[in-house]
This record gives structure tokens, sequence and C-alpha cells, in this order.
């Protein structure tokens, strides 16, 4: 099966990030969101991307304009009947994305593929919403999208063998670094990276060291390019919550059990450099640490 052109359902970081590589690499891409504003907001978003390229020397201003008419903005997701492949990346919860499935089913031809950007939900649980798990897979990025190599490939129970075909062609089309991994909560990266942060909050609820010490140590001394505070904050904190709680109700384990700083921080809104406040301050436009995080 050729893909020519792709719908991405969610223009916020992750599917605005989606589009703009499919569409660099030259798919024809539908991007939806169910408001206006979220949709103008991702497109703004991947012509500032563009641009910062331009400036930078590495995209030439008319490759810039080649990728952006390749991008249809929407609210409907009718359009999705003359697309090829429609992967979500809305919000990490598994009944709206069940919701969305059982919409895109009723409308899709039969030709057309499913893939999901989910970051923890076993892409078998989410297939069942729809009437071709066999055309079902996930297609999870990592952020921000035009920057990350990695996409993991995920088979669910019943993906076909030539479903997962098309989606290695087009993550290798696309210039990215594909690894099949087996169905499960958390998937490969996000499994390892939560027991990592479940630790990271261990220690920080211990006292072991700040969480300013603690980022400086793991960029430093494991090397890794951002602290796992620094990173969460830039990811958001209610996706990392969401990921621990799928790990947790699956697994049953204590380890997975979410860190009750980290609920208390997405209770209170404080979600990370997108409202301002994480486990960093951003409100001055810096990132200070804060003072006021009770643990």
């Amino acid at each position: 099966m050729e893909i020519k052109r792709i719908m991405v359902v969610g223009a916020g970081f992750m599917g605005s990030g989606i589009a703009q590589v499919m569409a660099a690499a030259g798919y024809e891409v539908v991007l939806m969101d169910v408001a206006d504003g979220f949709v103008r907001k991702g497109m703004a978003a991947i012509e500032k991307n563009l641009s910062g390229s331009v400036a930078k020397g590495k995209l030439a201003e008319a490759d810039k304009t080649a990728t952006l008419g390749r991008i249809i903005a929407t609210t409907e997701l009718t359009p999705a009947r003359d697309c090829d492949l429609v992967i979500e990346a809305i919000i990490e919860n598994r009944q709206a994305k069940m919701d969305l499935y059982r919409q895109l089913e009723e409308i899709c031809p039969p030709h057309v593929l499913f893939a999901s950007n989910t970051s923890s939900i076993p892409i078998t649980e989410l297939a069942t919403a729809t009437k071709r798990p066999d055309q079902f897979a996930g297609m999870h990025f990592f952020s921000p999208v035009p920057v990350m190599k990695l996409v993991e490939i995920i088979r669910g129970l019943k993906t076909a063998d030539a479903t997962v075909q098309v989606i290695r062609e087009l993550t290798d089309r696309i210039g990215k670094v594909g690894v099949f991994v087996k169905d499960g909560p958390g998937f490969l990266v996000n499994r390892v990276n939560a027991a990592l942060r479940n630790e990271v909050y261990n220690c920080l609820a211990e006292g072991v060291a700040t969480i300013e010490d603690i980022d400086k140590a793991l960029k430093f001394g494991l090397g890794h390019p951002m602290g796992p505070f620094e990173l969460q904050d830039f990811t958001g904190l209610d996706i990392g919550l969401a990921v621990m709680e799928t790990l947790w109700e699956n697994f049953k384990d204590p380890k997975w059990r979410p860190a009750l700083t980290l609920r208390k921080l997405v209770a209170s809104g404080d979600l990370g450099r997108k409202t301002g406040k994480g486990w960093y301050d951003y409100t001055s436009g810096e990132k200070k640490p804060r003072t006021d995080i009770n643990l």
C-alpha cells in the first residue's frame, strides 16, 4: 500500500511536530483538532520551527513554503475519508482515544490504516474500538518530533505484517529510526524512563538531593541532554502522570505507583512550561527553582 495523504489528529506539541515532518518528507497532510484556536496554534508552531531552520541556514525558504503548502488545517474529521493513514496524537486518555477511533471507523473507507502516538496505552486495547485491528499499529514519536530521531513501531495482537511494513517504510522515508517494540504498557522507552523517574522522585522525597542537583547529576554524570525534572517540564507533567498511571493500572506493582508530589502538581494545574510552573518556575521568562513544593 502506498501512503499519499495523512491525517494527524491533534494539533498540539506532538501532533504539529508529526505533521511537520510528514509534510517536509513530501506527504500531503491534514492537521485536525477540535477547535480553530488549537489548529492555528499548531500551524503557528510549524511555521516558527521552519522559519528557525531557514534562519540557521538548514532549510531553503522555498522548501519552507512547499512544506507549509502541503498541510491543510481543519476542525473536521470528515477529510479522513480521503486519507490513507490517520495518526492520532490527542490527549493521553484511553477513553478519549477510543471514542475518536469509533468516529474514524465510521468515516474512513476500508483501506485506511490507523496509527496511535500514545505514550503508554497498549495498542491491542485501542484497536478494539475499530473493526480493523489488523490495520492498527503504534507509531510513537518522541518530542520534539522534528529533532528526535526515534519512532517506536508497536504491533498489536492482531496487527497484520503488511501494516507493520507500511509503518516501517513511512518511518524510513521521513528520516526517523524505527525500532520494533512488543505491545505492552509504556512500550520500551517510556517504561524504562518511568522507572528512572520514580527512583528520582524517591531520591527527592528522601532528601538525597535537590531538584536542581538531581538534574545536574544526570546530565553531567550520565550524559543526559536534559535532567529528568527539566525534561518532564518540557513534555508535560500531565503526560508523565498518565504514563505512570497506565503502568500502575496494568502491572499493579508498587514500583510503578505515581509519586504523590507529581500527583499534587498535576492536580494544582502546574503542568510544566505550558502552564508557567512545573518542577521549576518559568513565570519570569526564565527557569528558576521553586521554593513552594511541599514534599
